[in-house]
Formats: C-alpha cells, structure tokens, sequence
C-alpha cells in the first residue's frame, strides 16, 4: 500500500535532501526537495503539501523565517524541524513559529518518520 501524502524537504545539504528522499520515498510517501526556503516558496506548492521538513540553518532565508512567513501567510502546514544545532532556544524559536516537532542531527530514521506520521495524523 502507497502513502499519498506529499512531503517536501528544505535543506542546503544535497547529500541529506537526497537521503532523507530516498528514506522517505522507500516508506511510500511522495518526495519533492528543495535547496532552500527561497525555492520552496516560489515553487507555489506550499498547499499541496501534506508535510514539511525542514532545515534551520541555511544561507539566506533560515527555517524560523520560513516558518515565521508560513504562519504570515496563514499556513497549516505541518512542519518538522531537523536541525544539527538544537539548543533549547533555537528549539524554542521554531516551536513558537509553528513547527510541531523538533528532531537533533543525527536521528534516527524511525523518529522522523514517527514524527511524520505524528504531524499528519493532526494529532
């Protein structure tokens, strides 16, 4: 059985966008990944995603600015936040702009997909 649900992936890491890809497609869900914020948005598909995630250092626009511009333009979508720099502040800041889970590098693969499956389940 296939997961209709589409998840995008925001990271400046080529090597993890293509992993986390591979992880996820292999699970069944479909895949779209972008370098970055920048190109998330002007891809226009924020509302055809059933899921985010997401990156919090990147060059240019960071993961808690996208996550402050998806909240300005009213998004519901369910975000969660990989980030190999997770202090208590930085988790902090992207709870309160509207990730609903925050996962430390490295993780382990069960954990995100439960926290996928956790997201989109709008428990």
């Amino acid at each position: 059985m296939t997961d209709e649900r589409l998840i995008a992936i925001v990271d400046d890491d080529a090597s993890l966008r293509r992993s986390l890809g591979n992880l996820l497609g292999s699970t069944g869900f479909n895949v779209e990944t972008f370098a970055s914020a920048e190109a998330f948005l002007a891809a226009g598909k924020v509302a055809a995603m059933d899921a985010l995630v997401l990156d919090v250092r990147m060059p240019g626009m960071s993961g808690v600015d996208l996550l402050v511009e998806l909240g300005r333009r009213a998004s519901r979508l369910p975000v969660v936040v990989l980030t190999a720099h997770g202090d208590d502040d930085v988790r902090k800041q992207c709870f309160r702009a509207g990730a609903l889970a925050f996962l430390t590098k490295p993780f382990q693969a069960k954990d995100l997909l439960d926290a996928i499956a956790r997201v989109t389940s709008g428990e």
